[in-house]
């Protein structure tokens, strides 16, 4: 049995997130418990919304720092969403400093003609680490589901795993590094080949799970 902390910080759908990984065969808790995270062999950090509160509501429940230890520890951790925007150091819809996990910025689309923002509905992933064992089992350029006015801007582009392209402007759709992954879409609402993805990243939290130490 895979279990996996489901992130609670009130901000957005996290059952959605939940069906997702339960299709996949994984067992997530609901949770903003320190002992949880702990325990879990896996963490996902899902959210919907605005940076500011989102931080906030991190901080004010005590798991800046678990969360950060988890990833130093090497625990398999997925983002989605406004939980890969978090991970960066600041963001260009508010003023709160994000966690600062992974160095650089989160920056709003360019208004130009002929798009709207949000960018919202399916678009094309381009892999830029195809073998990365996110991506396993998907076609070249698969359709994912994106809801989002801004994206994340890494200082260092070897983090990007995958981009997207919205008019004229090509951003960062997902990135990976080490035991942390995280994506600007919703697996979760991204048929089969979301679920193809959760239930990569499932089987890589059971493969480290079961591997000699």
């Amino acid at each position: 049995m895979t279990s996996i902390a489901v992130i609670d910080y009130d901000m957005g759908n996290l059952h959605s997130a939940c069906k997702g990984l339960e299709k996949v065969g994984a067992t997530p808790k609901i949770t903003d418990s320190l002992a949880d995270l702990e325990k879990a062999d896996a963490i996902v950090l899902p959210g919907v919304g605005s940076f500011d509160p989102a931080v906030r509501q991190i901080r004010a429940r005590h798991l800046e720092e678990p969360i950060k230890k988890a990833i130093e520890s090497g625990k398999p951790f997925l983002g989605i969403c406004l939980g890969l925007q978090i991970l960066f150091d600041a963001s260009e819809e508010g003023e709160e400093p994000g966690l600062g996990i992974i160095p650089g910025k989160v920056r709003r689309f360019r208004s130009e003609p002929g798009i709207t923002i949000p960018h919202m509905g399916w678009n094309q992933l381009h892999f830029t680490g195809p073998d990365h064992p996110l991506w396993r089992g998907l076609a070249i350029d698969p359709r994912v589901y994106f809801v989002h006015s801004y994206y994340v801007d890494p200082l260092d582009p070897r983090v990007t795993a995958a981009t997207v392209t919205h008019g004229s402007q090509t951003v960062t759709a997902a990135i990976a590094r080490d035991n942390l992954v995280a994506v600007q879409f919703h697996p979760e609402k991204s048929s089969e080949n979301g679920l193809q993805i959760l239930a990569n990243f499932v089987n890589g939290v059971r493969e480290l799970a079961y591997s000699p130490r």
